[in-house]
This record gives C-alpha cells, structure tokens and sequence, in this order.
C-alpha cells in the first residue's frame, strides 16, 4: 500500500527502530522497583496501593497482550504499534505529573495499555521483516535487549530519582518513547492484514475476532492476581481472595475449552500439545517467576534495612544487567554447538546458585556490596544463558507460519511469571509485620523505628530470605524442565506439513517479507 508505510530495504533497520520501543517500556517497568519506597513516602500511599503502582501495570499488560495480538491481525500490526507508543509515552509524561497515589495507579494503567501494544507487535514487526533463516537470531537479540533494559532499569530509575526525584524516571523514558515513535515511523513497513497473516477466510469473508476468549483472557489473569495480592483484595472483603482463586481455576478451565473448539480462537491451544512446546513454556514460566523479583527484594532490603537510597539501591542490582548482557551474547554464540536442553539446564543451575547465594548474604544491616554482587551477576548470567536459546528452541519447534503465535505465547508466559514473582515477594515480605512496620518496609524507613523495629526488622529480613528459598526452588524446578527437553527442536517435514495444513490461527505471523 503505496504512501500508509515504507518500504522493507534492510530489517536490521526496523529492529533498531523497535529496539527503542523496548528499552522505552522495559525500562520503566523495572525501574519503578528501586523508586517505590520514594513514591510511597511523597505521595503517601498505602501498602496496597504500593502494591497496584506495581501490579496493576503487570496485570493490564499480560491480560491484554494475546487480545493484541488478534486485533493487530485486523487493523494491521504497524498501525497498532505506533498507537502503542503514542499512548505509552503520553501516559509517562502524566505519571511524571501525578498529584497523589491514585492518579499514579490510574496512569500506569494507561501505560500498560500502550505497553502491550508495543510489547505484541514488536516480536510480530520482527517476524515480518526478517528471513526464516535470520530470524531466530533476531528474536533472540529482541530478548536480550529487553532483558538488558529490564536489569537497567533500577540503575537508570536509582540515579533519575536521585537527580529529579521519583518523577525523573518517567521524565527519563519520555524522549526515549518520542524517539521509538520517530524512528519506528520512519522504517517500520505496513504489512497489509491479508498478507502473510491469515486474517481471511478462503471466501475473502474477514474472521470474526475472539471477543469470548479475549474476556475469558482477561477475566481469567484479573482474578488470578487479586487471589495472589489478598492483602489488597481482603480489604474489600476477607473471602473475596478465596472467591478470586476459584473463578480463575474454572475460568482457566472454561478458557481452554472455548479455545479448542473455535475454528479461529485467540490462542492456537494445539500448539500446546506439543510436548516441547510445553516444556519450553513451562521452563519459560520458572525462569520468570524465580528471577523477576531479585531486582525487588535487593532493593526493598537495602533501602528499607540498609537505609539505601534510590541510586545506591540501583546500583547495587548492577551486576545482573553485567551478568545478563555478557551471557546472553555468549549464549547465541554457543547455541550453534551446544543444544538447547545443556545451554537452558545450565542457565537454571547458574541462576538457582546465585538465588540460594543472595538469600544467605542478607541480613538486618546493609549488604556490603562486595559481597551480594557475584550472587547478583549469576542470577544475570544464568538468566541470559537461559533466554537466548530457549527462544531459538521454541521458534525451531514450531512451523515457520506458527512462529509468531508461539512468540505471543512465549511474551504472554513470560509476563504472567514476571506478575507472579512480583505478587509472590510483596506478599511474602511484609507477612506477619504490623501496619506502621509494613508502611515504614514500602518507605525504606524500616531501619529507623528504633525499639519498633528491632523485632519487625529481623522478621522483614526472614521473610526476605524465604521467598529467595522459595524463587531458588522454583529455578531447580525449572532446571529439571530443561533437562526433560528433546535434544533436537527442529521438527520433521511430516510435522511441519501436518500442521502447516491446518488453518492458520487468528495470532499468526508473517516470517518473511
């Protein structure tokens, strides 16, 4: 379509472009850990609105990125993407302006909107444009680069908060999100829906979109995260996290049924049939749920027991970005001579070490620096030797015109387990404290209530260090999911061919331009 997006010459181009977009979203989502006790102290919020400034971007975002996806399909992929961007970006600028808890609550939200526009588009943008033979490399350097922006984030959040106050992070990512839509405007080419996505049927008659799965979808992840966050939801009502943790089981159950017996569904559930498929999700899964919080606990434990400030928190978390960008290189180097079970299986044992050896480091003082720091950097390296080639596993495994929907699955897992792990750590940390104890944990204050908190201290540290037992258990978990891995991903011709044969669903992507 002449003059509506240009012209494909180079995808190195439009991976640079979406590169940004990235950094712009991981960035603030991650930073956002080391500038919550400042946020929490200025605009006054309580433990659980503490708790949704987080979550509540979590949850929209993973709820709404396979709802994304199909409507991408119709409305084009290009078109929804720069959307994505501009609501993001417009929405950080409010967050910077946000007069009290509430409003914060009510802009992040509107971010994760933008959020899972770009974070869906961008691995369909790439597929797009990319040759079949470049093409696993290329996502697995999308993974990286938002790895590397996620464990960026609390240092870049740390030393914005620092100069500019908690605002300064969304301050920050403000031109950055301006410069991904200049940049993404300019190379990003218009994919027609009907060209390599199949979003008509052989009448030319367009699909219908998915409107009960993308309710169930996101009725089913909303009560999953209110049963996980019972503080905030038992104000409301004491059994109301009960209620929540039943109706996402049934509505899980109704969810998958529906799927599999629509022609066209939201999610292609025979993809999750197949056993590598699965294990590689439930890997996937693991790896979220046991690492995503480091960054969180690290922070909280500093500059509630240690008296940190923002920037010094940010930097204590270095390592895991040094240890994550220096692995996950690596790891695409050694994917050509190793499998993918040894590399991921190495990767969860690395990372599995430096939890249970960050758990034993922490104490009711402040952590030399020192000393947590090779614990942080093996958390980052095993997780960027697990990323890489779990991603280049999972797209081998699947037929070229499954690429992309496997990828929608692999972003939504992995966004399900980010939420987890951080539901799982503001749960546990602050169990059994009382009211000033749990204000003053969220404020980084916790170290200055005197005679108070002698006791409350040291239980806030314990319970600190049982959710790293408990994230260290779930790594070996997924270590032992790494080592049920087939040795070979790539599928037969009969496989490809059977599957290739059935209509292609909603979420489909183009592999090649």
């Amino acid at each position: 379509m002449p003059g509506e997006g240009p012209a494909v010459r180079d995808p190195r181009w439009v991976f640079a472009a979406t590169a940004v977009g990235v950094v712009a979203v991981f960035l603030n989502m991650s930073g956002l850990a080391v500038a919550l006790p400042t946020i929490t102290r200025e605009l006054g919020a309580g433990p659980g609105q503490a708790d949704w400034i987080l979550l509540g971007y979590m949850l929209v975002t993973t709820a709404l990125i396979l709802v994304f996806g199909r409507i991408a399909d119709l409305v084009g992929r290009r078109r929804l993407y720069l959307a994505g961007l501009v609501v993001f970006t417009a929405a950080t600028g409010l967050a910077a302006l946000s007069p009290s808890a509430e409003f914060l609550i009510a802009a992040r939200v509107v971010q994760a909107v933008g959020a899972a526009a770009v974070i869906t588009n961008n691995t369909a943008l790439l597929t797009d444009v990319f040759p079949a033979r470049t093409l696993g490399r290329a996502l697995g350097w999308n993974v990286t680069v938002a790895a590397v922006a996620q464990v960026a984030g609390p240092v870049v959040g740390g030393a914005a908060s620092e100069l500019l106050g908690w605002r300064g992070l969304f301050v920050v990512c403000v031109p950055i999100g301006l410069a991904a839509i200049v940049a993404s405007a300019l190379v990003v080419p218009l994919i027609p829906p009907s060209g390599g996505s199949t979003v008509r049927r052989s009448g030319g008659v367009r699909e219908p979109f998915d409107l009960l799965g993308a309710l169930l979808s996101m009725a089913m992840l909303t009560t999953l995260v209110l049963a996980l966050t019972p503080r905030a939801t038992a104000t409301v009502a004491g059994w109301l996290p009960w209620v929540c943790g039943g109706a996402a089981v049934v509505l899980f159950a109704v969810f998958v049924l529906v799927q599999t017996r629509r022609p066209y569904p939201l999610v292609d559930v025979a993809l999750l049939r197949t056993r590598a498929i699965a294990l590689v999700l439930a890997a996937v899964l693991a790896n979220a749920v046991g690492t995503y919080a480091v960054v969180l606990l690290a922070s909280l434990h500093e500059q509630a027991a240690g008296g940190a400030t923002s920037l010094e928190a940010g930097v204590l978390v270095t390592p895991v970005a040094i240890g994550t960008l220096i692995s996950s290189a690596a790891a695409g180097s050694l994917f050509g001579r190793f499998t993918p079970r040894a590399l991921t299986t190495a990767g969860m044992a690395v990372t599995a070490c430096g939890l249970l050896g960050f758990t034993l480091t922490l104490s009711p003082a402040a952590v030399p620096f020192w000393t947590v720091a090779p614990f942080l950097f093996l958390i980052g390296a095993g997780t960027g030797l697990f990323m890489t080639p779990s991603t280049s596993a999972l797209m081998l495994g699947v037929p070229a015109a499954r690429r992309g929907v496997a990828n929608g699955l692999r972003s939504t897992t992995q966004n399900v387990g980010y939420l987890l792990s951080t539901a799982l750590a503001l749960a546990c940390t602050t169990a059994g404290l009382s009211e000033p104890a749990r204000n003053a944990a969220y404020e980084g204050t916790l170290n200055t209530l005197n005679v108070l908190a002698s006791g409350e201290l040291s239980r806030f540290v314990a319970n600190i260090r049982v959710t790293g037992f408990v994230l260290t258990g779930i790594a070996v978990a997924g270590g032992a999911i790494c080592l049920a891995f087939p040795t070979s991903f790539r599928l037969p011709r009969t496989a490809d061919a059977a599957m290739d044969a059935r209509p292609e669903p909603a979420t489909t992507r183009r592999t090649s331009p």
